[in-house]
């Protein structure tokens, strides 16, 4: 079947199903293979395209007004795009933004990225909330020439994420330090000036602006890829430990960073917070087990409530997998869930501060209702010092 067609289709999507849906292409021309979620955010299209936990992930984005306000190297969650390629309803229009320095297909074509506007995004969501999380292959012809079949084929031939370890290829190359804080205006991104908590950030996926929080919450912070050992991580002599968001299915990237936080856990007792896949494999750590969801959590309006006040927060949440409640040990407490499905959001260690969410507290784009969770961090940080 065929989704919204424009006069002449220069792009098309595939779903494994055999589901054609025609649009017009923009970004860069080609073909790929992924898995295709929606987002419901009604801004920072840029920082979802650039967030290092969508790889391996095309994304829909439900909201219309995509591209209006033009991209710029601000607004970079990562050096470059990271999500597999975007779907939206309306072309992008001219950027109306005074912040705007570049147009989003000319950004998107320069960094590799195929788009395809003009689809029926309400029925895809529909057939993405129905099938969970399909596979799909994304073509962009200017000449409109497409083997639907092939591009049928290639959907089905696409392994998946779930047992692929995505972190690698995500990561930095080695370590370096950190002292960006959270935009003020009307200077931007300041520059710590002062001594802080030295926090060593073992960097899955991590976006800039997690790595400015922690600065802005007073952290000192040295970055470290995701295969750091345990010896690496305290050879930093770190007063905390953060675990950062990332892509793919945390057990396959829990093969080597399990072993890595266990062996934190058992030879200090530095306190530990850790945001999305971070929260993921802390729990692998700590005994849990993570599940596939059907399609996932991707938006910036996810009620979370906190079991242990009763507060209910509006968070930004990215995530294909989840942490399965039922098998967190006795040591360990499930301090918050959805309030969309009641999967787990957040746990912590009874008697000891180490603690964790799914969902992501430096927003970006989304709600700040959670930024606390960094002041947490610091102030347990403080109080063992």
């Amino acid at each position: 079947m065929s989704g919204t067609e424009t006069t002449t289709p220069t792009a098309c999507l595939a779903l494994a199903d055999g589901s054609i849906f025609y649009g017009k292409g923009f970004g860069a021309t080609g073909q790929t293979e992924a898995e295709l979620c929606f987002n419901t955010a009604m801004t920072g299209y840029q920082e979802i395209m650039t967030d290092p936990s969508y790889a391996g992930q095309v994304v829909t984005f439900t909201f219309p007004h995509i591209g209006n306000v033009g991209v710029n190297p601000e607004d970079d969650e990562t050096s470059d795009p990271v999500a597999a390629g975007m779907v939206v309803k309306w072309d992008p229009t001219e950027p109306s933004n005074w912040r705007s320095a570049e147009e989003l297909s000319d950004w998107l074509a320069k960094r590799g990225r195929i788009a395809i506007g003009g689809i029926d995004t309400r029925r895809l969501t529909r057939a993405i909330r129905q099938q969970g999380a399909p596979h799909v292959a994304i073509a962009h012809n200017p000449d409109g020439n497409f083997d639907v079949e092939a591009l049928v084929a290639a959907a089905r031939g696409f392994s998946g994420l779930e047992g692929l370890d995505l972190a690698k290829e995500v990561t930095c190359a080695q370590s370096y330090q950190w002292d960006e804080m959270r935009w003020a205006w009307p200077d931007g991104f300041p520059k710590r000036d002062s001594k802080g908590h030295k926090v060593v950030a073992v960097d899955f996926g991590a976006k800039r602006n997690i790595l400015r929080c922690l600065a802005s919450a007073g952290c000192d912070v040295t970055v470290l890829p995701a295969t750091a050992t345990t010896e690496e991580v305290l050879a930093h002599n770190p007063d905390g430990v953060f675990l950062s968001n990332g892509p793919g299915d945390p057990a396959a990237t829990g093969e080597y960073a399990v072993p890595m936080i266990k062996g934190v856990l058992d030879q200090s007792d530095v306190p530990v917070f850790g945001i999305c896949l971070g929260h993921q494999m802390l729990a692998l750590a700590l005994g849990a087990k993570t599940i596939k969801m059907n399609h996932g959590h991707h938006g910036a309006n996810h009620p979370v409530k906190d079991n242990e006040t009763g507060k209910v927060e509006i968070t930004s949440m990215n995530h294909g997998f989840a942490v399965d409640a039922e098998t967190l040990p006795d040591n360990v407490k499930e301090t918050h869930v959805s309030l969309f499905d009641g999967s787990n959001c957040g746990i912590r260690m009874k008697d000891r501060p180490v603690f964790s969410v799914q969902y992501h507290p430096e927003a970006s784009p989304g709600p700040q209702d959670s930024y606390y969770l960094f002041e947490r961090f610091a102030d347990a940080i403080s109080a063992r010092k």
